[in-house]
């Protein structure tokens, strides 16, 4: 165990349709980098202690996204954001990014308008709106492949595409499971499988990216909505959320098919019932330039203590041990 750490961390919570957010304000030693990926490179490799007191239990749960907020590496940004869960840490996250508008709003560090935020996949642009709600433009989406069969123990073959939003994603229509909240630890036991069986089979993204998402859509259960998602995250857990870098690249694998068009709003509910508005527009190379739109409200501010004699003061380590990476 870590003997070095600070003796308390400011963070400020809040949830963006109903996935938490704990954003880390102040205590948190800052990470060295003139890049975001070097950031994130730096606290992997001498801070990924602090990553499991702030989101781990006992202070947290595994639905927990944490966000470290740092000065900005690109002049025009507000400022930088690391974002990581339970087990890694994330290249974006769309519901973090809302909730870090929000908290900086909630501190008065913000006012309605459009901010630059750095991320560990690029710099989005979001946009605060009078009645609260954040409009994000994302990293650019594309589909890495499409229609790849996967043999899962315990369930037929799943077939489904292989597509980037700021993170990589698995995304199946394939419902064997009910994507029903009443269904959800059997969704888990579901995409859990998928996964391992990605891992085994050496299907990946891009350049060998591991693929750490998958995404099961299904029929909505709102009239306002036009798809229903479950995805189970990089650290094992479930999004509460309609997953932001998911509903990108959910959206990138729709145009890919003629089935969503520029501009076209396309609505996503989550498992839990809360809903993002997404749209396309193109980027100025041609790529797809998704754009998300989302309510967080803030739930708390707190100061995280740590007691030298606590022998869980970093954390209570996932029992297969953690994946700290991008």
């Amino acid at each position: 165990m870590p003997s070095h750490g600070p003796r308390s961390v400011h963070v400020v919570d809040s949830h963006t349709e109903g996935e938490p957010t704990r954003v880390v304000i102040d205590g948190w030693p800052q990470p060295r980098g003139a890049t975001m990926a070097e950031r994130v490179a730096d606290l992997r490799d001498g801070s990924d202690h602090l990553r499991r007191a702030v989101v781990c239990e006992p202070r947290g749960h595994d639905a927990i996204v944490g966000a470290l907020l740092t000065p900005p590496v690109n002049e025009g940004s507000l400022a930088g954001a690391v974002f990581f869960n339970n087990g890694t840490y994330l290249g974006m996250c769309g519901h973090g990014l809302i909730g870090v508008i929000r908290t900086l709003q909630h501190l008065g560090r913000l006012s309605p308008g459009s901010a630059l935020i750095d991320t560990p996949a690029g710099t989005v642009r979001t946009e605060l709106s009078d009645d609260g709600t954040v409009t994000i433009e994302n990293v650019a989406s594309f589909v890495h492949a499409q229609d790849v069969r996967v043999d899962v123990a315990g369930y037929e073959p799943v077939v489904g595409d292989v597509a980037y939003g700021g993170n990589w994603f698995f995304i199946t229509h394939d419902a064997q499971v009910p994507v029903e909240m009443s269904r959800v630890a059997e969704l888990g036991r579901f995409t859990s499988a998928i996964q391992q069986a990605i891992d085994a089979h050496g299907i990946t993204g891009a350049q060998g990216s591991a693929i750490d998402h998958i995404e099961i859509s299904a029929a909505p259960s709102r009239a306002d909505a036009d798809c229903r998602n479950y995805v189970l995250c990089s650290g094992g857990e479930y999004d509460r959320s309609p997953c932001g870098t998911g509903t990108s690249a959910k959206m990138a694998t729709l145009h890919a098919r003629d089935q969503l068009a520029f501009g076209e709003p396309w609505r996503q509910e989550g498992i839990v019932g809360g809903l993002f508005t997404g749209w396309l527009t193109p980027g100025l190379h041609g790529e797809l330039i998704p754009h998300i739109r989302g309510s967080a409200f803030v739930t708390g501010e707190a100061t995280l203590l740590f007691d030298e004699r606590d022998p869980f003061r970093f954390g209570i380590p996932l029992p297969d041990g953690d994946r700290a990476r991008v």
